[in-house]
């Protein structure tokens, strides 16, 4: 399986491929189309990678009780749960003009499908990756059929085990070799307490073939960027216009100004991540040329002196020296010319040392 991927046409994910940001709308378009393309532009200008819908087919993700009990809850909709969220689904005719308009202003377009025949519709649609939400991931009859139509998959993990994720993953791979894993906690808003950013380096264990991300619920950006800085390859976060309308997820969201802040220092977290490879950088020559201390002479040393370390120190010397770090290796080896007290000992008058001083 790859560690990497191509999760969107011309856009991989994994690897030292930039996070794929998910502007995760959901349903807090409020059930008007206007506001829902208001949110696409919105996550197209604040420099997401994708906006991001759920579609469900209701009757096919609730049964008629569940339709039809009460729902007195101040974010309500409707005087049922089933009016509610009739009033909060877009129709497939509405998908299509979302998508359009997705596509016009410049940002990938995807859902969550909510159920197994929303999967087929979505799949219909041609989105470019099919979203697992967590209510579905423990769903294995869902999970085999979406896995093999094979378009890319991102899979939450919310309310799951490790052991569930371990049948997630064999269940997935099956059939389908391009997917990856989210670390997510499903809670609105979620706690610091309870995000367990540390799972994350668990499934790079658990999992080392795929990528893993993170899908947050918490309030603010630091925490998503700080799974950026862990190794995350996807994030995502809800995101509102406005987080005092009416529906649960609009609490834990972000506003524009905090997903432009978010992308803002993902970007600046990944230039910072450099390549692992621990060396004196070009950018750190000044500094060196000025505060680089070498080997010095403690006391005068004549011409064909064998060194020993009592007549060695460490300072800041003019011309750079023989650097610190090789001062053993000077020991038992003759000079070749006289130096005074307090000079630099410099490489070309040490016997038999020939290294290059540090620049």
């Amino acid at each position: 399986m790859p560690l990497k991927f191509e999760l969107c046409p011309g856009r991989m994910i994994g690897g030292s491929n930039p996070c794929f940001i998910i502007a995760e709308i959901g349903q807090n378009h409020q059930g008007d189309i206007e506001i829902a393309k208001k949110m696409i532009k919105m996550a197209k200008d604040c420099g997401a990678d994708c906006a991001k819908f759920q579609k469900s087919e209701l009757e096919y993700k609730f049964n008629k009780r569940a339709l039809a009990r009460p729902y007195t809850s101040k974010q309500s909709w409707g005087k049922t749960y089933g009016e509610h969220k009739r009033h909060l689904e877009f129709s497939h005719i509405q998908y299509v003009e979302l998508q359009n308009y997705a596509k016009e202003v410049g940002i990938f377009f995807t859902a969550s499908g909510m159920d197994e025949m929303a999967v087929e519709f979505l799949h219909e649609l041609d989105v470019p990756f099919f979203k697992v939400g967590s209510g579905d991931t423990n769903n294995f009859p869902y999970l085999e059929k979406t896995a093999k139509k094979g378009r890319p998959m991102v899979v939450s993990s919310g309310m799951q085990s490790m052991e569930t994720m371990r049948r997630v993953y064999q269940t997935v791979k099956k059939h389908n070799q391009n997917f990856c894993i989210l670390q997510c906690t499903s809670a609105y808003p979620l706690e610091a307490e309870d995000v367990n950013l540390r799972v994350i380096a668990e499934y790079q264990k658990e999992f080392p073939d795929i990528p893993i991300g993170y899908s947050g619920h918490e309030s603010g950006v630091h925490i998503s960027v700080a799974a950026v800085a862990l190794g995350a390859k996807v994030i995502e976060r809800h995101v509102t216009l406005d987080k005092s309308w009416k529906g649960s997820d609009h609490e834990a969201s972000l506003e524009p100004p905090e997903l432009t802040e978010l992308v803002k220092a993902i970007r600046l977290v990944e230039r910072s991540l450099g390549t692992g490879i621990k060396q004196m950088l070009p950018c750190e020559k000044p500094c060196h040329d000025k505060l680089g201390k070498s080997v010095v002479a403690k006391v005068a040393i004549p011409k064909g002196t064998v060194l020993s370390m009592d007549m060695l120190g460490v300072k800041v010397g003019e011309p750079k020296g023989v650097p610190p770090e090789d001062i053993f290796q000077l020991v038992g080896k003759a000079v070749t010319e006289d130096v005074e007290e307090d000079e630099s000992i410099t490489p070309d008058v040490v016997e038999s040392y020939g290294k290059k001083i540090k620049c």
